[in-house]
Parts: structure tokens; C-alpha cells; sequence
């Protein structure tokens, strides 16, 4: 299988993750298992890689990427919000790093029938687990107007909202809106290019996508999962690749690094709430260099938290 993908910032996850050779890691974003090869590459016969997608083209990648490792190996096709279940069933207690690496791949962009891209024309799809039910077909033809303008202005940070939403509206009322050149067009005509914000679709296509696969409603809890299932010491990675997913990840390792959570008027601490996690520097972003041989990487940012007190502490 072609699955094309070049993983951002590989060196930089492997000295966030400080990879011990028989230590055990959970890449929750396998993908075609760029960041998990150069993890599983650093480990003994004694270490443990564990990849999760709902991909199944990213699977069958990786399965077969991942093939040569001489570590432990194990794949499991399944959403992040879902890995205290399948760590369970691995029977598999602590990790000694977990690594997210969030937003789409080149794959699913440049594979025109998944229906990623605003510069490919095809079936509106945008499905990350194609098991689902809920496409990108259903979210515009099928979505009141004031959910539109919601997802457009919330996950999008588009100011056209309320003008775009409108026109799509006004033309499934025509027929259904099909393709995701049908829906290009309709972006095109309700909302000018800005100076700097690029083609409007590109942030019209973002807010449907994280709709459809649930990119943010899920994304604090299972960082908060993943930091529990840390050993003291372990490392936790997430790349992100817009200021949504970041702020998020920002706010979460912002709350788990927190001590006391008392009001500040209380004299004494009596919450005995105590931080978990230690955040390791500001958010790393990639070289000049990688940019310039993979200009997808731009807009990534890379931030880093050690656990710092076990989970009974």
C-alpha cells in the first residue's frame, strides 16, 4: 500500500520520549507508523511499541512498516478515546511514554475519495474510521443553519459563517450538495479570499472534518487517560497542527500540572489536589529546514509533560 505520510518532528518526539530500550510506548495515532518505526527502532527485544488508529489503511500500513522491528508489536484499530480499554486488554498497567500526533494525514489528504481535500473534487466523506456512519455528506446537507454557522465559526474561526452557511442552505434546497467541489464553489461565492487566511475552504473543510471524526470533544479526556497510565518519570508528545488542538492540549497540561486548586482566599490548602505532570518547556516547533521539505509541517507545534506522581499518590 502507498501510504504516503512523512511524520513532523520525528527526532524531536525521540528526545521528548527519552526512549528507554525495554521500556513500553503507545503512539495513539499510528498512521503509516513514521513516529512509531523511529520509537520502535530505539527499543530491545524486551520493549513494547503499541499503535492505535481507526484507520484501516493506516493499519494495514503500519502493520507492514512496523514489520521488521525486533520489539514487541501490537496494533489495534481503534478511536484514542479508547485506550485505557485497549491497554486493558492488553493487560498492559503503565507506559513509559505516549506519543499524539493529531489533524489529518498526507495520506487521507491526497487520496482524493476520502474526500479530505477542497482541491480534489469527490464524494463528501471526511470519515477517519469509515465505519462510521456520519460523513461530511450528512453534516451539509443535513445540519440546520444555526449548527452550520456553530461548527463553521467554532471549529473553523471562520468570520464568513453566517454568509456560507446561508448559501448552503439556499443550495441543497436546489438538490443535495454532493461532491466537495460542489461545496468549494458554493465557499467560493459566499466568502472572499483573504490577504492572509488563504482559500476560505480551507477552514470550511477543517470544521467539517473535526465534526465528523469528534477531533476536539475527545482530545482533553484522552490526554488526561494517557498522563494516568504514564509510570512516574514517562513522557507524554502532542503534535498539533492548529490553534484549536493546541489550546487544548495547552489548557489540559496546564490543569494536570497544577497543585493546590483551593480559592486563593483559603488560608490553608484543604483540596489536596496535587499536579501530575511537569511541563517540559514552551511548544517546540520544526526547523526551517523541515518546513522547507515539507511545508505541511508549518503549522505544527510540539509540547511535552513528564509524570511526576503516580496515579494513588
Amino acid at each position: 500500500m502507498d501510504f504516503n505520510h512523512k511524520s513532523i518532528m520525528v527526532e524531536e518526539i525521540l528526545k521528548a520520549l527519552d526512549v528507554k530500550p525495554n521500556g513500553i510506548y503507545l503512539d495513539c495515532t499510528l498512521g503509516g507508523g513514521g513516529h512509531a518505526l523511529a520509537i520502535g527502532k530505539k527499543l530491545s527485544a524486551q520493549g513494547q511499541l503499541i499503535g492505535l488508529d481507526r484507520d484501516e489503511d493506516a493499519i494495514s500500513a503500519a502493520t507492514e512498516n512496523l514489520s521488521g522491528l525486533s520489539c514487541a508489536i501490537k496494533i489495534v484499530r481503534g478511536n484514542f478515546s479508547e485506550l485505557d480499554k485497549v491497554l486493558d486488554d492488553l493487560s498492559v498497567e503503565e507506559l513509559d511514554g505516549v506519543i499524539f500526533d493529531l489533524g489529518v494525514s498526507s495520506y487521507q489528504i491526497d487520496t482524493p475519495e476520502r474526500g479530505f481535500s477542497y482541491m480534489k473534487n469527490s464524494p463528501l466523506d471526511m470519515r477517519m474510521d469509515r465505519r462510521q456512519s456520519l460523513t461530511a455528506h450528512d453534516v451539509i446537507n443535513r445540519y440546520d443553519q444555526d449548527r452550520l454557522i456553530k461548527i463553521f465559526r467554532e471549529y473553523g474561526e471562520e468570520r464568513f459563517s453566517k454568509r456560507i452557511a446561508a448559501a448552503v442552505i439556499d443550495a441543497r434546497k436546489i438538490s443535495p450538495i454532493e461532491t466537495t467541489g460542489e461545496l468549494v464553489k458554493i465557499i467560493e461565492n459566499s466568502a472572499p479570499r483573504t490577504k492572509n487566511g488563504g482559500h476560505p475552504a480551507k477552514r470550511i473543510f477543517q470544521a467539517i472534518r473535526i465534526e465528523v471524526n469528534g477531533e476536539l470533544e475527545i482530545l482533553s479526556d484522552a490526554i488526561k487517560k494517557a498522563v494516568n497510565r504514564l509510570k512516574i518519570g514517562g513522557r507524554i508528545a502532542v503534535i498539533t497542527f492548529h490553534s484549536l488542538e493546541d489550546r487544548i492540549v495547552k489548557e489540559t497540561f496546564k490543569t494536570l500540572a497544577q497543585g493546590c486548586i483551593c480559592p486563593k482566599n483559603f488560608p490553608v490548602c484543604i483540596c489536596n489536589h496535587k499536579a501530575q505532570i511537569k511541563i517540559l518547556g514552551k511548544a517546540k516547533i520544526p526547523t526551517p529546514a523541515e518546513i522547507d521539505c515539507n511545508s505541511r509541517a508549518k503549522s505544527a507545534k510540539l509540547r511535552i509533560a513528564e509524570k511526576i506522581i503516580g496515579a494513588s499518590e
